[in-house]
């Protein structure tokens, strides 16, 4: 793909954001109705070429472990071949087969396939950042030959006959598959099996059951905060990617609703799902989106959108001399009570965090202020808090009950401890679901108005009010705390308007060109795949808890 040039401002404000709010209006009415909205309702873009190649000279290469090294500098070694594929993939198998029956990170591994991907790309010329890359996915994409199970009982022996279309892009770009992650059944909640024990453990604190891994891909978060892929895929409805990367000291991205295409993943909600990366930095989190983003002809969501940028330019720090720089000039919105330490923190708070949170989030802002940004104190858009209560965030359930009726009539215990979301869904009427669509837009269309005419990002504090409008969300590491007795990652939430992925990436970017806390990995676990049980439990002493409705309804929030 062609550079973006450095004078042109990004894509968010190069296109008309209203095209968003009547494409999310279109997508209600055909979720509505039952209808397809046909590609052809609107102009569908063309597919992507390949990105312009921009990798760090083999010298910059900061990391001395390649389990350790973003996928950039990977992708470096890779291409000046001072690094097989093969090579790479024994580290990582190595490494799986030690601490993978400690984390619980994977459902499957596909180790031999791998294997012989990894020879044939070997022996190959140099494609792109992604030749020879292994990766893991979240088991609700399709595999082709490789079982899909959404960690649900419905889908045990599921094996698909083709990819998800996300997937064969990043095949195409040159990437290996690893493994499937653990997750939460049908995506619901933290990873668990399907029902309701807890299985995938945070990185940062493996023997720790009070620290969660994070939402729905925590697997896939687990699997690359310790080194056992370079870069993983999830998928996002309630913060499913960026809860588990903040947790964990990643960099997760989920995209503009439509930028990526959900063909060929088990679905949860027709219009609130986003495929997107799990990365080590925004470097890498671009190189993913940009193999995984275009328009799809199995996916409608896909059509009609501007055509895909050049993210990693985006995601190359600029800089004046030796400062480091924002690309574009950037206004960061700032909420009321960003800053405040909140009087009764959030369930699951350690004692302590919500301070250091609070310290930490004002020293980012200090941070991105020293490479150029514009603070800018914002209020609330009108009906805020009841436009994202849980009452309309709820009214989502009914899309995801309808493509499951046949297996709720026919055996409600095959959907474990994830049933509750699917009841409430079928009990919702035909007027809240549509009263909830019609609150969706009106909030969308407050937030462009009162957030988006004053701002260019804003900052975040949870995932859910832009998950319900569909709009760009990027999460990274800003620091970390020992409120448990260990250090743990806490993360920076913003958000972007329509097709503002480019200028999230920015951001990210600078704020790492300026700090390392992207740069720190956790340690090896203490205990390897000889301390743990047969079924790959953790000892007694790290008691694997057994999930309830409570825990699930909070989870699926």
């Amino acid at each position: 793909m062609a550079e973006v040039p450095r004078g042109l401002p990004p894509q968010d404000v190069r296109v008309d954001r209203r095209l968003f709010l009547e494409r999310v209006a279109a997508l209600a009415a055909a979720a509505a109705t039952g209808t397809a909205l046909s590609p052809g309702t609107l102009t569908a873009s063309a597919a992507p070429p390949a990105p312009t190649i921009r990798l760090p000279d083999p010298g910059a290469v900061q990391s001395t472990e390649p389990y350790h090294m973003s996928l950039a500098e990977l992708a470096t070694l890779i291409r000046e071949r001072s690094l097989s594929p093969s090579e790479l993939l024994e580290i990582y198998l190595g490494r799986i087969d030690a601490w993978d029956a400690t984390l619980m990170a994977f459902n499957t591994i596909v180790a031999e396939a791998a294997r012989r991907r990894a020879d044939a790309l070997g022996r190959s010329p140099w494609s792109g950042p992604l030749h020879g890359i292994p990766l893991a996915l979240k088991d609700n994409y399709y595999t082709a030959g490789v079982r899909t199970t959404a960690n649900s009982h419905i889908f045990v022996d599921f094996v698909p006959a083709f990819d998800a279309t996300a997937w064969t892009r990043l095949q195409d770009a040159g990437a290996i598959l690893i493994g499937k992650t653990q997750m939460g059944p049908l995506a619901t909640s933290r990873a668990t099996t399907p029902d309701g024990v807890h299985t995938t453990v945070n990185a940062w604190a493996p023997y720790d059951p009070r620290v969660s891994p994070g939402g729905s891909s925590s697997g896939s978060a687990t699997s690359v905060a310790l080194g056992l892929a370079t870069a993983s895929t999830g998928t996002q409805t309630g913060g499913s990617i960026t809860d588990p990367a903040g947790r964990q000291g990643l960099t997760g991205l989920k995209p503009t609703m439509g930028r990526v295409s959900l063909h060929g993943i088990i679905p949860l909600t027709y219009t609130r799902d986003h495929p997107g990366p799990l990365a080590r930095d925004a470097r890498d989190a671009a190189i993913m989106l940009q193999a995984m983003a275009g328009p799809d002809p199995a996916d409608p969501r896909t059509a009609g959108h501007p055509p895909v940028p050049d993210y990693l330019a985006a995601a190359e720090p600029a800089r004046r001399g030796d400062a480091v720089t924002l690309r574009w000039p950037t206004r960061v919105g700032v909420l009321p009570g960003y800053l405040d330490v909140p009087k009764e923190p959030a369930r699951g708070t350690l004692p302590g965090r919500a301070e250091a949170e609070a310290g930490a989030r004002r020293a980012m802002l200090g941070k991105l202020e020293e490479a150029g940004a514009t603070l800018v104190e914002l209020p609330f858009p009108e009906d805020w808090d009841v436009l994202t209560s849980r009452e309309f965030n709820d009214v989502r359930l009914p899309e995801r009950t309808e493509p499951f009726l046949r297996y709720l009539r026919d055996d409600v215990r095959l959907f474990g401890v994830s049933l509750s979301p699917w009841i409430h869904g079928l009990l919702l009427s035909g007027p809240e679901y549509l009263r909830g669509q019609r609150a969706r837009l009106l909030l969308l269309r407050r937030v462009l108005d009162a957030i988006f005419t004053r701002c260019d990002v804003v900052v975040q504090t949870a995932p859910i009010p832009f998950d319900m409008i569909g709009l760009p969300l990027i999460t990274f590491p800003i620091g970390f705390e020992r409120s448990s007795g260990t250090d743990l990652p806490m993360p920076a939430l913003l958000g972007g308007p329509p097709w503002g992925e480019e200028r999230l990436l920015s951001v990210a970017a600078a704020y790492q060109a300026l700090t390392d806390w992207h740069r720190r990995r956790p340690p090896d676990p203490k205990t390897s795949r000889g301390d743990a049980g047969e079924d790959g439990e953790l000892s007694k002493a790290t008691p694997r808890r057994r999930m309830d409705v409570l825990d699930v309804l909070e989870e699926a929030q």
